[in-house]
């Protein structure tokens, strides 16, 4: 556990539960429930496009305008790139001064399937390149304002779109009310694996689930292996897909050697096991390195530094794909505190292992010289593929969507349970719904925001300030 999490359970400890609830409870007075509807830009408030090209600087030059095709496609996909806008402006919204783990970025897209190390389904977020610890409250009103704005990319009409955002923040509401009354044994225990999930579908809904679980099973290293690659000198090659997928070979970044680029991944993969437990060394030393890639990912992250090294074990029937992704500082360092981690790889998977209930055995982190520029830069380490599944938010209906809605808010909510201060905050929050209410309204404003930053950067490709290129 962080040292930070630390000091939040020694808090705790000098505390009864009454004492805590007792603090949660005269928070109302001081930040009532009511103002978390509030949402005023005003006339400081930063250019988001400006804030996101300070992001470009750092990434790879010729990967940007895929950034920017992707987040053009609608406000939806805009809204999933833009975690640091909309960090800058929770940190002029109200909050308690209560501190979690926060994800960083809990829009409902990062939620998901994947195989747990006992070879069961669960569902739980998987993505945590912007975890820090925070105010509980900003994870909670981006997943509100996502299911707003995914539930306007559908069409959906205002009164259902307000039931699904209403859904999702009633369900983190109760999920905290439920883990406040566990121990703490059994909060750090609680998931959603696919049973649960079950139990929760009816009708369709349990007839989309089981297509979903069959289609995250067949998504393994062997799966990504007929995917990723064929046979070249009779052994298995990642093929080109440029500028998607760019094996090192391929590579034609000016200054780029294939070869150094190789032997700094030769390095990564040295001083990355460094950070595995022992047993899960003895793992990883039963594979060899034998290709890489840099692969293009996500919306938010394009042009980030991401490798993908297939490896060997006994024999071509025994891949392993990792994925490793360079790590930025959080975008709400600017906003909180720094991280105590001098590597933001580190960071990155000391937050995950905070709020997954399992976790990928492969997980860990590394810095390494990874250009021909000669700066280090940090990484993260994981498996590529494992069992990793994802809504079709597209295609979504509003009782689907409001199910799924409910199922991201338990979900959001048992990660901010195993680090905050669970009873002070089920207490603030209240059996009522003052809370629900005030963060749907929040969610409405901001997607009317979210408009108008979209459009600002569709006008700001159409006057040549911005480069955009579509890509899937």
């Amino acid at each position: 556990m962080s040292r930070s999490a630390n000091a939040r359970t020694r808090e705790n400890e000098r505390l009864t539960r009454e004492q805590r609830a007792e603090r949660g409870k005269a928070l109302r007075a001081t930040v009532p429930r009511a103002s978390h509807a509030e949402f005023e830009p005003g006339p400081a408030r930063p250019d988001p496009l400006a804030q996101l090209e300070s992001e470009d600087t750092a990434r790879v030059p010729e990967l940007l305008p895929i950034r920017y095709g992707r987040m053009v496609v609608s406000p939806f996909t805009y809204f999933r790139g833009a975690a640091l806008p909309m960090a800058s402006d929770l940190a002029r919204t109200v909050d308690t001064g209560l501190t979690v783990q926060c994800c960083g970025d809990a829009h409902l897209s990062n939620f998901g399937l994947f195989g747990s190390p006992e070879r069961r389904l669960v569902f739980d977020i998987d993505d945590f390149d912007e975890t820090l610890p925070g105010p509980w409250e900003w994870d909670v009103k981006r997943l509100a304002t996502s299911m707003e704005i995914a539930a306007r990319n559908n069409d959906f009409p205002a009164p259902k779109r307000h039931k699904v955002v209403l859904a999702t923040v009633a369900a983190y509401r109760r999920a905290m009310r439920e883990f406040a009354g566990l121990t703490t044994l059994e909060v750090w225990y609680a998931h959603a694996d696919v049973s649960m999930l079950r139990k929760r579908a009816l009708g369709g809904a349990r007839r989309k689930l089981g297509k979903a679980v069959a289609k995250a099973q067949t998504r393994n290293h062997l799966g990504s292996l007929s995917r990723f690659a064929g046979v070249r000198d009779g052994e298995p090659r990642i093929i080109a897909d440029p500028p998607l997928i760019v094996p090192v070979d391929d590579l034609v970044e000016q200054g780029t050697d294939p070869g150094e680029v190789t032997l700094q991944m030769r390095r990564l993969l040295r001083a990355y096991r460094t950070s595995l437990e022992p047993e899960r060394r003895v793992l990883l030393d039963q594979y060899r390195f034998v290709d890489l890639a840099r692969k293009v990912v996500g919306v938010g992250s394009v042009g980030t530094r991401t490798w993908m090294l297939l490896m060997l074990g006994d024999d071509a029937r025994d891949p392993l794909f990792l994925q490793a992704k360079e790590a930025e500082p959080s975008v709400l360092e600017a906003f909180t505190k720094p991280s105590e981690f001098d590597n933001a790889g580190r960071r990155v998977v000391v937050g995950q292992r905070l709020m997954q209930t399992v976790g990928d055995v492969f997980l860990g982190w590394v810095r390494v010289q990874a250009g021909m520029d000669g700066r280090s830069r940090d990484f993260y380490v994981r498996q590529l593929q494992d069992w990793k599944g994802s809504a079709a938010v597209e295609t979504m209906v509003p009782p689907g969507m409001r199910a799924y809605g409910e199922l991201c808010g338990w979900t959001l909510a048992r990660a901010h349970a195993r680090t905050g201060d669970r009873i002070a905050i089920a207490a603030y929050l209240g059996s009522g719904d003052a809370f629900d209410n005030a963060v749907s309204e929040f969610a409405a404003a901001y997607a009317d925001q979210n408009e108008r930053d979209y459009a600002a950067l569709v006008e700001a490709i159409r006057n040549g300030r911005i480069t955009a290129e579509r890509r899937k």
